[in-house]
């Protein structure tokens, strides 16, 4: 008797729950808080090692882009000269092309490349603080 008691579908196990609401759990959705849901995205999207990387990639090749832009020396020229073939470049064989390394972040490559000619060109048309000094001195 206490066999067939013990191996019934209404026997409890350590937990309390009988082995129908065992199965019955299984099909209830899982309650997180809003804090804990993004902690998990966060952990498992913009903190993985090889997007960091791309990540740095990235940021290295724009501030590169940005700073050398209007160079003067030859070093200058040749890191702008690099990363505007970089960027222009719409290969994606290699693992940090500039399209594999944007669509890895969630960025649309030619958004990015459309807001740096933007930023080029509004910065060609942006008169160099040695034009401006010598409006301002006469």
């Amino acid at each position: 008797m206490a066999r067939e008691w013990a191996s019934s579908a209404y026997s409890r196990d350590e937990a309390g729950l009988t082995t129908d609401e065992k199965i019955a759990s299984l099909f209830q959705p899982d309650t997180l808080l809003a804090a804990q849901y993004f902690e998990n995205l966060r952990g498992k999207s913009l903190l993985e090692p090889e997007k960091r990387l791309m990540l740095a990639i990235l940021e290295d090749a724009i501030s590169r882009y940005q700073e050398n832009m209007f160079s003067q020396d030859k070093r200058g020229k040749r890191h702008f000269q690099e990363v505007e073939e970089w960027i222009a470049d719409a290969d994606s064989d290699w693992i940090f092309s500039f399209e594999n390394v944007c669509e890895s972040l969630g960025l649309n490559p030619d958004y990015v490349r459309q807001g740096l000619r933007r930023w080029k060109e509004k910065g060609r048309q942006t008169p160099s603080h040695r034009e401006t000094w010598e409006k301002l001195a006469g």
